[in-house]
């Protein structure tokens, strides 16, 4: 790949779960963004110990050679009152603005099962004609407060959530405007639901503006089938991996996103138990990984 056009990080989900606080619960800030700079990374994304305060973040992400990515936004579109989800929208993008990010992915929240005690597998909601319309008018609206701002609103599909399958993703993109929304790609949501990850990519490679390299274990992933298992549950038990420990081959990942020019952040995500799998010896796997495959 284009070393020019990428830049390279992890998310503190591996250190820190903000689903579930006790897993890693042992582990600092201070611990995670120092591991992540030693592992070769320079940017991460934000999590639930991170200070609030922008002037404390930015000094101890300076002192690492870190910079903040992006941030998760839980959107309510679907089932609040719009005003309240704006609200809370250009307050997140106030504060990427101000901490130097230039992307905010969203995730409608609305009827997710993806923190509930269910199966994630056939618990999943499906929005009827009249919700498809409207999240995709409110997902425009945000994206155009979002560009006015100097942010670009990127679109994470989720296990559990409304927008999940890639026939879903294809629906949303064909229902926004270009302009003002993009994907936030995610490789392991693609594959934990069976669908193919690489033809969803190269369909909508030049509406990707953040990426999520997430690696699956399908053990893991047939147990929480046959179990019928919780999303949660499931990352408990180990679904998620790091690029490089789990079955996802990435050099076609990195192939189609370079031929497209894919331009910006690359994010290692992979929510496991950090008691089980240590976030530092994973970092550095996948470091090395990515270096092998994407020469960067």
């Amino acid at each position: 790949m284009n070393k020019e056009n990428i830049k390279l990080g992890i998310a503190p989900i591996a250190w820190t779960n903000d689903d579930m606080p006790d897993l890693g619960a042992e582990n600092t800030f201070e611990q995670c963004v120092s591991e992540m700079a030693l592992a070769g990374f320079t940017g991460c994304e934000v999590g639930n110990k991170y200070p609030k305060d922008a002037d404390t973040l930015k000094k101890a992400l300076a002192l690492r050679g870190l910079t903040i990515a992006n941030q998760w936004f839980s959107s309510f579109i679907l089932t609040a009152p719009f005003e309240q989800v704006e609200k809370e929208f250009i307050a997140q993008c106030a504060f990427l603005k101000e901490m130097g990010a230039k992307v905010i992915g969203a995730s409608e929240q609305s009827f997710s099962i993806q923190g509930k005690d269910v199966p994630v597998f056939e618990g999943k909601y499906v929005m009827t004609e009249k919700e498809w319309e409207k999240l995709a008018q409110g997902l425009n609206k945000l994206g155009k407060i979002a560009r006015g701002m100097g942010i670009s609103l990127t679109y994470h599909h989720h296990m559990g959530t409304v927008v999940q399958t890639a026939e879903e993703v294809d629906r949303l993109m064909e229902m926004t405007d270009p302009e003002l929304f993009s994907l936030l790609y995610d490789t392991g949501h693609l594959a934990y639901c069976g669908e193919d990850y690489l033809a969803v990519l190269k369909k909508h490679a030049g509406r990707v503006k953040h990426v999520h390299l997430k690696d699956v274990r399908p053990a893991v992933l047939r147990r929480v089938k046959e179990e019928k298992m919780s999303f949660l549950q499931g990352v408990r038990a180990g679904t998620f991996t790091v690029p490089g420990d789990g079955a996802i081959d990435f050099a076609p990942v990195f192939d189609i996103l370079d031929k497209a020019g894919y331009k910006g952040w690359m994010i290692v995500e992979a929510e496991q138990d950090p008691a089980v799998a240590n976030p530092l010896e994973y970092a550095i796997k996948a470091r090395k990984y990515i270096a092998e495959k994407a020469g960067i």
